[in-house]
C-alpha cells in the first residue's frame, strides 16, 4: 500500500498517476491513517513552492522542493510532476519510457505546439525539458503527430463531427476486460430491443445534426458482429436514413472476435459499403487465448481473415495486446510472424492495462501465478514487424496502469489509416455517440477541454430509459 499525504488536498489525480506509474500494481490511499505502507509520499503546497518527501515507514528516503507560480495551474501541475518524477526515480533507480507524461494523448502535445508555430527542434526541446520523455517515445509521438496532420489534410474536419455506435455484446468476457460488454448467450433475446433503442437515439441525433458534415462512422463494442446479418443491415440502414453519408471518409465496423464472423455478415457489411473492419485476435498463441477466456482458436482467426479478404474487404486491421499473461518474447514474435503471413492493412498494438473492473484485477490472488510483463523491447519487436509489413505509426494513446508504462499504437499501410481513431483520440472534432455506455465528447474551442454526455452502461436500463438518454443529448442542443 502506498500512503499518499497531500496538504492541502489538490492535484490528487496527477499525484496518484505518477505514483501508479512508478509503483505499478501497488494500491494507494490518499490522506488516510495507515498502520502499514510500502512507501509514504508527503506533498505540501506552500506559498511559492511545493515540497515532496518520500518515506519507508518512519525513515525519510528523499526530499526535494520546487518553486512555482500557483496562479498558472498548468505550470503548477508540470512543476509538481517534475518534482515527483525526480523523487521517485531516485527510489526506483530507473527512468520511465514516457517520463512524467501521464496524459492519454502524447501526440496531441507536439501537434498543438506545431500549430503554435514551433519548429520540430523546439518541440523536441520543450518535451524533453517538461516531461523527461525518452528519445524512443519522443520519436514515436512526433512521427504520429506528423502522420495525423498528413492524413487530415484531406479531411474537412473542422467544425464537423464523427459518429460512434456502441454494440455491447460479446461471445464471452475476456479476463482483462472492463468495457461495457454482455455475454450474447444471456442477452440474445434482448438484441432486437437494443437495436430498436439505438435506432431511436440515432433518429433524434440525425435531425439535430443535419446541418453539420459527418466525416467518419465507427460501430464498435463489445463485438458488433454478434448481431445477425438482418440486425446489422437494419442498423446500417437506419444510419443512412438519418445521416448524410455523402462526405463520410471512413465507415468502420469492429468485427472483433473471429468466432462472431460469418460470410453472410461480411457480405452485409460489404453491401453497405463499410470501408474498414477490424479482426482482433489479441494474440496468435492458443495457450494465451485459453487463459484470457477467448473461446476462438488461432485457426478461426486465420479463417475469418481470409474470408474477409474473399468477401472483398480491402482495409482490415488486426488488434494485438502486449503484456498478456505468461506471454514471452518468442510468443510475441510468433504472433507478429503470423500477422506478417496474413498481410493485414493495419495492426493496432495495445499494452495490457489492468482495468479496475476486470476479473484479472478484481481477483488478483486467483491469478497471482500469471506473469504479466511488457517493456520497450517487446514494443520494439511489434514496431519492427509493422515496418517490415510496410506500415507506419499513425495513432497513439495511453491509459492508466499499462504494463511496463508503455502505450497503444496503431500502424497502417499508406492510405489505410483509421481516420476515426485520429479524429477521436487527437481531439480534432466532436464525437457523438449512441448506445449503452457510449460517451459523447464535445470539445471546447481550444481543444483543451471537453464536455461529456454519458449513456447508461446497463443494457436493460438503456432500453428501458432510452427516452432519458435522448433527453441528455437534447439539453445540449437546447442550450
Amino acid at each position: 500500500m502506498i500512503d499518499i499525504q497531500i496538504e492541502p488536498k489538490q492535484f490528487e489525480y496527477d499525484i496518484q498517476s505518477m505514483v501508479q506509474a512508478f509503483y505499478v500494481g501497488q494500491p494507494f490511499k490518499i490522506n488516510e491513517d495507515l498502520e502499514e505502507s510500502y512507501r509514504t509520499l508527503k506533498v505540501i503546497f506552500q506559498e511559492e513552492k511545493i515540497t515532496a518527501s518520500l518515506y519507508d515507514e518512519a525513515k525519510k528516503l528523499f526530499e526535494d522542493e520546487i518553486c512555482c507560480d500557483f496562479q498558472d495551474r498548468r505550470e503548477t501541475k508540470n512543476a509538481l510532476k517534475k518534482l515527483l518524477y525526480c523523487l521517485m526515480r531516485k527510489d526506483i533507480g530507473q527512468d520511465l519510457p514516457w517520463g512524467n507524461l501521464t496524459g492519454i494523448r502524447p501526440a496531441k502535445i507536439p501537434g498543438m505546439l506545431k500549430e503554435q508555430g514551433l519548429s520540430d527542434e523546439a518541440i523536441r526541446k520543450e518535451m524533453k525539458e517538461t516531461y523527461f520523455i525518452s528519445d524512443n517515445k519522443l520519436d514515436l509521438a512526433m512521427d504520429v503527430s506528423n502522420m495525423e496532420h498528413k492524413v487530415l489534410s484531406n479531411v474537412n474536419y473542422k467544425g464537423n463531427y464523427s459518429l460512434y455506435v456502441g454494440i455491447p455484446f460479446c461471445p464471452t468476457t475476456c479476463l482483462y476486460c472492463s468495457f461495457t460488454s454482455y455475454p450474447l448467450n444471456r442477452y440474445k433475446e434482448k438484441v432486437d430491443a437494443y437495436v430498436d433503442s439505438v435506432i431511436k437515439e440515432l433518429r433524434f441525433l440525425g435531425k439535430q445534426l443535419q446541418d453539420k458534415e459527418l466525416n467518419s462512422v465507427y460501430i464498435g463494442g463489445g463485438t458488433p458482429t454478434t448481431l445477425e446479418p438482418a440486425q446489422l443491415d437494419r442498423l446500417v440502414n437506419a444510419l443512412k436514413d438519418n445521416f448524410d453519408f455523402s462526405n463520410v471518409k471512413e465507415f468502420t465496423v469492429e468485427a472483433g472476435r473471429p468466432d462472431s464472423i460469418t460470410r453472410d455478415k461480411l457480405m452485409t457489411l460489404k453491401k453497405q459499403n463499410v470501408s474498414r473492419i477490424s479482426i482482433n485476435p489479441q494474440t496468435m498463441n492458443q495457450e494465451t487465448l485459453d487463459i484470457i477466456g477467448r473461446k476462438h482458436s488461432v485457426k478461426q482467426v486465420i479463417q475469418a481473415f481470409n474470408l474477409a479478404r474473399d468477401c472483398g474487404m480491402d482495409n482490415i486491421n488486426m488488434d494485438f495486446i502486449i503484456g498478456l499473461p505468461n506471454e514471452t518474447e518468442d510468443m510475441v514474435k510468433y504472433s507478429m510472424e503470423q500477422a506478417l503471413k496474413l498481410a493485414p492493412d493495419g495492426i493496432t498494438v495495445h499494452s495490457l492495462a489492468l482495468k479496475r473492473g476486470s476479473r484479472l484485477n478484481m481477483n488478483r490472488q486467483k491469478y497471482s501465478d500469471l506473469n504479466i510483463d511488457n517493456n520497450t523491447k517487446l514494443m520494439d519487436i511489434t514496431k519492427e514487424y509493422a515496418y517490415e509489413m510496410g506500415m507506419k505509426p499513425y495513432y497513439l494513446y495511453r491509459q492508466k496502469n499499462m504494463a511496463g508504462n508503455q502505450e497503444n499504437v496503431g500502424y497502417s499501410l499508406p492510405g489505410k489509416e483509421g481516420i476515426y481513431n485520429i479524429l477521436m483520440m487527437g481531439d480534432y472534432q466532436n464525437v457523438w455517440a449512441c448506445g449503452a455506455g457510449a460517451v459523447t465528447k464535445l470539445l471546447s474551442s481550444d481543444r483543451k477541454s471537453a464536455t461529456r454526455i454519458d449513456t447508461l452502461k446497463n443494457v436493460d436500463q438503456y432500453i428501458d430509459r432510452i427516452d432519458e438518454m435522448i433527453e441528455r443529448k437534447r439539453s445540449y442542443f437546447v442550450n
